[in-house]
């Protein structure tokens, strides 16, 4: 069993669909707990550290044999809880950021939350020195994409991504910064991969958790 920590519950049906798609044998485990990324924007991810390793015990507890945080904002903390409950447990955007650094050194970073911004170019950096490459990480945060997520429009809020990805010039690939964008990658016409992280997120989780 997979378990994954979400910080919305519009996240439980995209990863449902994409194991019934990729992964029939897994089974998926959702916890969702939305104060999580509330907190953690006002006041940053270390200041929910423990909260999100109450969670990821709580999920071991229950059985999982892995865990993977769908949430950019809160993942680097809770990889960190890996250490004490003695299962992997994941990032979402781990395996986009590696693909992003391989794709080319000149990298955008699409976000719609503020908070979510330094831990992606933070990743990504990262998977750029391990993988001894040099990269150059721009950012731009979509205005009002967030309130329209946050509103329930969920179409208007895609759609204002997909746009924003249409704008970026002077990139090799374009990162999708958080699992909600996801569907904007479909819509856009950049003429650079566009890159989202729960398929290959999703991939590692399962492999993690004993399911090729």
């Amino acid at each position: 069993m997979l378990a994954l920590l979400h910080t919305s519950p519009v996240h439980v049906p995209v990863f449902d669909a994409l194991r019934d798609e990729d992964r029939p044998g897994l089974e998926l485990r959702h916890l969702v707990a939305e104060d999580l990324l509330r907190r953690a924007r006002l006041a940053g991810p270390e200041a929910v550290a423990e909260d999100v390793r109450a969670r990821v015990r709580e999920a071991v507890d229950g059985g999982a044999r892995a865990v993977l945080c769908t949430c950019s904002t809160i993942g680097g903390v809770a990889e960190a809880a890996a250490a004490e409950v003695g299962v992997p447990v994941l990032r979402v955007d781990r395996p986009m950021a590696r693909a992003a650094v391989a794709a080319g050194p000149r990298v955008v970073v699409l976000a719609a939350l503020e908070s979510t911004v330094r831990p992606t170019v933070v990743l990504i950096e990262e998977e750029a020195r391990r993988a001894g490459r040099a990269v150059e990480v721009r950012t731009v945060l979509v205005e009002d994409a967030w309130a329209r997520f946050e509103a329930g429009d969920r179409e208007g809020y895609v759609r204002r991504v997909a746009d924003a990805a249409d704008e970026v010039t002077g990139a090799d690939v374009i990162v999708l910064a958080q699992a909600s964008m996801a569907p904007a990658g479909r819509l856009s016409t950049a003429g650079v991969p566009v890159l989202s992280s729960p398929r290959p997120g999703l991939a590692a989780g399962a492999a993690a958790a004993g399911v090729p």
